[in-house]
């Protein structure tokens, strides 16, 4: 499960912006996970539970906004979505599309944080 190391690092990251920022313990941390990413939602969430315990954010909720997987198609300039299992041809032209708009991101976007103690 390959989930439980994005996790960790996903951990490990919102613990460097939460401490850069001088925030005490995360509250919560957003992640965009694309349909193509290769990532599992649901395991992702397990793995993130585990991996949070003994750190700054043994009390945060990971919460994920999945990304649809989208093409391009430079022929007649329609932008389409690629679905699962994807399929890159244009449903309007007929043609196969040669650029991924989205669907392959998995990013941190927000660190909630709670002030740190003075």
């Amino acid at each position: 499960m390959h989930e439980l190391s994005i996790a960790t690092a996903i951990v490990e990251q919102a613990e460097e912006i939460a401490r850069a920022d001088g925030a005490g313990d995360v509250s919560a941390v957003t992640v965009r996970v694309g349909e193509l990413a290769g990532v599992v939602p649901d395991a992702l969430r397990f793995a993130f539970e585990v991996a949070r315990d003994g750190t700054p954010l043994a009390g945060a909720r990971l919460v994920v906004e999945q990304v649809m997987a989208r093409a391009w198609c430079g022929g007649c300039a329609e932008e389409f979505a690629v679905g699962m299992p994807p399929f890159f041809w244009c449903p309007r032209c007929d043609r196969p599309s040669q650029e991924l708009r989205s669907g392959r991101e998995l990013e941190i976007t927000e660190v909630e944080a709670v002030p740190a103690p003075r």
